[in-house]
């Protein structure tokens, strides 16, 4: 993992490829080319693609896209997948009416 965090290493220069246009991520329309480019722009970690792109955080949170995503980045830099770090999963979150909770305890049929 060190030699992926170490930033000053030459990834060499972003080329563009024929199939740069494929969306990844369908939530977020995110393409293989944006993911690439955030790469040799210096975005060397799951997380920070991640955040900076949109990718992995659609309505799916990555069920469809996560592992293209540590795919391209994993080949970009020049490593195995498994020497990324993963990306923090959280559940989706969806509001609820306050009277669900209500239910749950109880209060709501007194």
């Amino acid at each position: 993992m060190g030699k992926i965090i170490d930033r000053s290493r030459d990834i060499g220069d972003f080329v563009p490829q024929p199939d740069d246009d494929m969306i990844i991520c369908r939530c977020e329309e995110v393409t293989k080319g944006e993911i690439r480019r955030a790469v040799h722009e210096g975005l060397y970690t799951i997380t920070e693609v991640r955040r900076f792109l949109r990718c992995g955080m659609g309505l799916c949170q990555g069920q469809t896209c996560a592992k293209l995503v540590k795919g391209i980045i994993a080949r970009e830099l020049g490593v195995s997948p498994a020497e990324l770090e993963p990306a923090t999963s959280r559940a989706p979150m969806r509001p609820l009416e306050m009277e669900v909770f209500a239910r749950e305890t109880g209060e709501a049929e007194k």
